[in-house]
């Protein structure tokens, strides 16, 4: 029989490789947007017939909370660093979304009214201006996130404070929205400085395109990215500059870089969230909407779902979101039996709803553990 291996020293032709990825590599990195989207769709037409149009608009605060909680969590569960201005970048993207869509819509149709139907050109022009926002809040992310190089802790979090309560207070200042397209045409440049957006009072007139569907897309790109984020080497390093700056420094981290990006990619999804509350039907941007007590909401959704918890943060936002709307019934006793869940919850699990793991990772644990117990 003859050798069919080559002679030592012969040149071999080299085989051809198939190409990187193949065909699966769009469905990989495409495959859970398409799944989101399409799910998104079969709720904004499914769920609010069965369940009604109140608590189709509980779903929606509950898919915005869960956008806000899941983009805080990249700062202060991956990365460690303590942040309570995040409803500040959640308030310049909604305010700049909404001076798009408002000023657009007077410019090119004559009106501030919602143009078009599902997917019309009115909805585009609402998705580019949630883009826009996010960029926007991105930009002051960058700039809020170059002191976290040099503090940390409690210093931080006062920096945080102070670029939310400075943002609320210069919103307060803005002058008085523009009420129709002719005002709008005869306006000189002073009159945009600072911008029209209604002061004290709040946006009013924003056209409302926010519904389920778009909630679900935007969610779903907030949670895939931020999922990929932490699987990536980028996540790693912001998980060991957590855990310990000084040993991930040793290893290689570049600590700047990767508070930036954090603080970034944080401000990012919360300007897009801040587009879709702008744009919700029933609610008036303002002011206040960059203050404290709501930033402080959202760090109780990242404390309680557990660091660095994904689907942790997004179940603590589904449960303090729904849970006071819930609670209506109870209305003289409905803040104190918040607040009593919130207390029994931190003693019970200090570390969370599921600590540092997902859901995912936690069931498999306890099959084990009972296989174990069984053996």
């Amino acid at each position: 029989m003859k050798n069919s291996r080559p002679a030592a020293g012969a040149i071999q032709k080299p085989q051809a490789l198939p190409p990187a990825g193949g065909l699966r590599a769009p469905w990989i990195s495409f495959g859970p947007y398409l799944v989101g989207i399409a799910l998104a769709a079969v709720l904004y037409f499914t769920l609010p017939a069965a369940i009604g149009a109140y608590y189709a608009r509980i779903v929606i605060d509950v898919g915005i909370a869960m956008i806000l909680a899941v983009s805080l969590n990249i700062v202060s569960g991956m990365t460690g660093q303590f942040s309570i201005g995040h409803a500040g970048f959640m308030a310049l993207g909604g305010y700049a979304a909404g001076m798009i869509t408002y000023y657009g819509s007077l410019l090119w149709w004559g009106t501030a009214a919602r143009h078009g139907g599902f997917l019309g050109v009115g909805d585009w022009l609402f998705v580019v201006a949630c883009v826009v926002g996010g960029l926007v809040a991105a930009a002051a992310g960058y700039l809020v996130g170059l002191p976290s190089l040099r503090l940390r802790g409690d210093y931080l979090a006062i920096v945080t404070l102070g670029f939310g309560e400075i943002l609320r207070v210069v919103l307060q200042q803005t002058n008085k929205v523009m009420d129709d397209a002719a005002t709008m045409r005869a306006s000189t440049l002073p009159d945009w400085f600072p911008p029209p957006v209604g002061g004290a009072v709040g946006f009013d007139g924003i056209p409302k395109y926010t519904n389920l569907f778009w909630v679900g897309v935007f969610l779903t790109i907030t949670v895939v990215a931020a999922y990929r984020i932490k699987q990536s080497s980028a996540g790693r390093a912001m998980l060991a500059v957590r855990e310990d700056e000084i040993a991930a420094q040793a290893m290689g981290v570049d600590i700047a870089k990767t508070k930036v990006q954090a603080f970034v990619l944080a401000a990012l999804f919360a300007g897009m969230a801040g587009g879709l509350f702008a744009h919700e039907p029933g609610l008036i941007i303002s002011p206040k909407d960059a203050g404290f007590q709501r930033s402080f909401e959202y760090l109780i959704m990242t404390v309680l779902g557990g660091r660095g918890s994904i689907s942790g943060v997004m179940l603590a936002a589904a449960i303090l979101t729904a849970l006071p709307e819930f609670l209506r019934d109870f209305e003289q006793y409905r803040l104190i039996v918040y607040a009593l869940l919130l207390i029994i919850m931190m003693l019970l699990r200090p570390q969370g709803l599921f600590g540092i793991h997902e859901i995912w990772q936690i069931w498999p644990r306890r099959s084990q553990a009972a296989r174990g117990t069984d053996a």
